[in-house]
């Protein structure tokens, strides 16, 4: 008796497993420079993702953007906080390069909070008008599978539909790269950025 409802068991994690797909793991390193870096899946086909109903806080704190850089899923919104004393700017002249995307906040002071809706994906450098030593940035990935690197480059993404797919790996000061990547279970993709 016990022996079948082991194989009944078995049976029953199998067959809930391909009604659900299986998920692997990306991970890897990121070579080249220093500083924030992400990587992120760029597309899953056929599917969409719901913006997160929850904010993501970019503070103004010291002459700082804390954190200095932020991975978002595309759709977020972000609350830019001014946690100083003085009053501060927030713009960024693109999105993903593309200046036409460029934006200015205004000015505010302490305490208060602005938030923007982040739909487009890419890289969105924040600066300050007021303070031009001021820069932070915000990765917006258009899928939820991405990752921010430690600080030896190393990063690991979970739970990926099994499938090929384009990987995105960022560093600040860096030039992106996309390369291609096939998912199964577990996969290592690295990258050697350049300037």
């Amino acid at each position: 008796m016990l022996r079948i409802q082991t194989c009944l068991k078995a049976m029953i994690v199998l067959t809930l497993a391909a009604s659900c797909g299986f998920a692997g793991s990306l991970s890897g390193k990121i070579i080249g420079g220093k500083g924030a870096a992400a990587v992120y899946i760029e597309a899953i086909p056929g599917k969409t993702f719901p913006a997160p109903a929850k904010h993501v806080v970019m503070d103004q704190k010291s002459l700082l953007f804390q954190p200095h850089a932020a991975v978002v899923l595309a759709g977020t919104t972000v609350d830019f906080l001014n946690s100083d004393n003085v009053q501060h700017n927030i713009f960024w002249p693109s999105v993903a390069g593309n200046k036409k995307l460029s934006h200015n906040m205004g000015t505010w002071p302490k305490g208060e909070i602005r938030s923007f809706k982040f739909d487009t994906s890419g890289v969105v450098p924040l600066l300050c008008n007021v303070h031009p030593e001021m820069s932070g940035f915000i990765v917006v990935s258009p899928t939820p599978y991405y990752a921010e690197a430690d600080a030896s480059g190393e990063y690991k993404i979970d739970n990926i539909p099994d499938g090929s797919y384009q990987v995105t790996a960022w560093r600040e000061g860096m030039k992106p790269q996309t390369k291609p990547v096939t998912i199964s279970g577990g996969a290592t993709q690295d990258f050697a950025l350049t300037k």
